[in-house]
């Protein structure tokens, strides 16, 4: 795989426009499991274009955005401006640079799984204040649920460069391992996305492994979604269906 610190740098765009932000159920029941609190301090790694950091800014909690990647940095920093508790970080999850036991909360949204695991662990555990806990956040989709989705994930499967890898690896995660032996919650929670046929093709170009504009396999695999889009719109839209998963836990 390419590196993943670079993966996602001229799909910055398409990412910021069409890629789902998270429910907003996960901070009730974050309060409600792990005693957040506006006070609580988080840590969100990988955060990328500020989709999952700007959930804590709006509850009112000091956030560090850990990204590596300059160009999706970026696009955080310009979402999460108005936030004067936004600290923008250029370190990885294996390095954040932060101080010893100075978070209360480490997070991950769509990130989990481009994490060297065990230097991502010692270097949660070094940053987390005694108590601490770890938020690990994933927005998928099955492609059982709709035939929307299982046409999506059948371009993917034809078109994408390494996506059976990537889905591999986020499948066998194995994100309860992380935080053994202790004990960890599992919530879920579906939502949708409504699509006109240019979201529907950027949703598909924000992936890392959708070949972009030039590539030989690109207007193929437009052609593909287009036929997926036409057998299954309704007055010019698809609804795309996920499901949002949220891993917490204390570290061993």
């Amino acid at each position: 795989m390419l590196d993943p610190t670079k993966r996602f740098s001229n799909r910055v765009e398409n990412y910021v426009k069409y890629r789902p932000r998270y429910p907003a159920e996960i901070v009730p029941l974050l309060q409600c499991e792990c005693a957040l609190t506006p006070e609580s301090i988080v840590a969100d790694v990988g955060s990328g274009t500020g989709f999952l950091s700007e959930l804590f800014l709006k509850n009112g909690n000091p956030v560090f955005g850990i990204e590596p990647n300059a160009e999706m940095r970026a696009a955080g920093e310009q979402l999460l401006a108005q936030y004067a508790n936004f600290t923008s970080v250029n370190a990885t999850a294996e390095a954040t640079t932060l101080a010893d036991a100075s978070v209360d909360f480490v997070t991950a949204g769509q990130a989990f799984h481009w994490f060297d695991r065990d230097s991502a662990y010692r270097e949660f555990a070094r940053i987390l204040k005694p108590g601490g806990w770890v938020v690990i956040a994933w927005n998928g989709f099955r492609p059982e649920k709709t035939a929307v989705v299982a046409g999506y994930h059948t371009v993917l499967l034809g078109y994408g460069t390494d996506y059976r890898d990537v889905r591999r690896e986020i499948e066998d995660t194995h994100v309860e391992t992380f935080f053994a032996p202790g004990r960890y919650g599992v919530a879920r929670f579906e939502f949708q996305q409504a699509f006109d046929f240019e979201g529907f093709k950027g949703r598909l170009l924000s992936a890392s492994y959708a070949p972009q504009p030039g590539a030989p396999e690109y207007e193929p695999m437009i052609d593909e979604l287009r036929r997926v889009f036409d057998e299954n719109q309704q007055n010019g839209t698809v609804a795309f269906d996920y499901d949002a998963e949220v891993y917490y836990g204390r570290l061993s």
